[in-house]
């Protein structure tokens, strides 16, 4: 159990390593206005605090580092989100004010500006699939046999897909064909298109289509589209811009590992609402062992639906960055809730 005297020099000596990257002393650290120790206390309680492994000491200098044990207390129980300053509570609100209509447009600028207003890698996974829905469809001929399928989801996701119409296909059952699938498919989820066409949707296609075959055959390609989770990343490349990854093979192994999809499902995966934070090697990635990962879920009709992720140094911002997932993810909850 660390004492009072302890807690609070540990607190002050990661807020300042956080903010300056400098490893701190016990002389930098008896300079500051609010610390009444002598610096002989003081170095006496960080070489204790070294000892139960809360700070590291480096090599080039006598100063003391925060350790991933320090960083993990701190983050348990010494941190307070920070309140968002002005701009960056505009910057992201203003992302809503836009009404922009398209769902996948809001998550690619709130992956651009958090990582803008942070320096770090943000990551934002699109709403999962399985509860997503079909809201409408249009079946749009281009000329000849070709045309354009457009399918709107129930999040807003606008995808477009250029496909081949069947020959046996008259020009005048195509808006029997799109109202038919709109009246029987509308709110359907989208994992589950093929079966309700299969099962429901052959005897109605046999009224009202002169080759119904080619019809269900033509549908059946079509609808192996289907909602594909939709990752967006904002600030590949910020690590950087950080003083811990000026070592260009760091930020080589980081940017493979982002390209790889099984990684980046790890990172985006979380079985719990709110905010969670894994520190170094609690990440069980050796990709971003020099790394914290912060995530925060939103939710839609109290389900979490999809995940915001950002990743930067152990030397994280946390204050800051938790306040800012959090205002982000209770933004998209309020959006979805909200618009459908």
């Amino acid at each position: 159990m660390l004492s009072e005297r302890q807690l609070f020099i540990l607190q002050v000596l990661i807020d300042d390593y956080i903010q300056h990257v400098e490893p701190i002393g016990s002389r930098t650290l008896s300079k500051r206005e609010d610390m009444n120790f002598s610096s002989a206390t003081i170095r006496n309680e960080l070489a204790d605090l070294e000892d139960l492994g809360f700070l590291e000491k480096t090599h080039t200098s006598s100063g003391r580092i925060p350790s991933e044990k320090g960083y993990r207390f701190y983050v348990d129980h010494l941190l307070s989100p920070a309140a968002l300053s002005t701009t960056e509570l505009f910057s992201i609100q203003n992302l809503f004010h836009e009404k922009l209509e398209e769902t996948e447009r809001i998550f690619d600028q709130s992956a651009r500006i958090l990582s803008e207003l942070t320096n770090y890698t943000s990551i934002i996974l699109g709403p999962e699939a399985l509860e997503t829905t079909l809201k409408h469809l249009q079946l749009i001929p281009l000329g000849g046999q070709q045309a354009v399928a457009i399918f709107v989801t129930s999040t807003g996701h606008v995808e477009n897909r250029h496909v081949m119409l069947p020959e046996s296909i008259q020009p005048k059952e195509i808006e029997t064909l799109v109202n038919i699938l709109n009246e029987k498919l509308s709110g359907v989820p989208l994992a589950e298109l093929h079966r309700k066409m299969d099962e429901e949707l052959a005897l109605v296609f046999q009224k009202h289509l002169m080759d119904h075959q080619q019809a269900t055959l033509f549908l059946a390609d079509l609808f192996t589209w289907g909602r594909k989770d939709k990752v967006f990343f904002g600030g590949k490349t910020k690590m950087l811009y950080q003083p811990e990854f000026k070592d260009v093979e760091k930020v080589r192994i980081l940017l493979d590992a982002l390209e790889e999809k099984a990684i980046v499902e790890r990172l985006l995966t979380s079985d719990r609402d709110g905010v969670s934070v894994t520190i170094g090697h609690e990440n069980g990635i050796p990709a971003i062992k020099d790394c914290s990962l912060i995530k925060a879920s939103y939710s839609f009709h109290d389900k979490h639906i999809g995940t915001i992720s950002l990743i930067g140094p152990t030397r994280m911002e946390y204050k800051r960055v938790i306040g800012l997932l959090d205002t982000l993810s209770k933004q998209l909850t309020q959006l979805f809730n909200e618009r459908y």
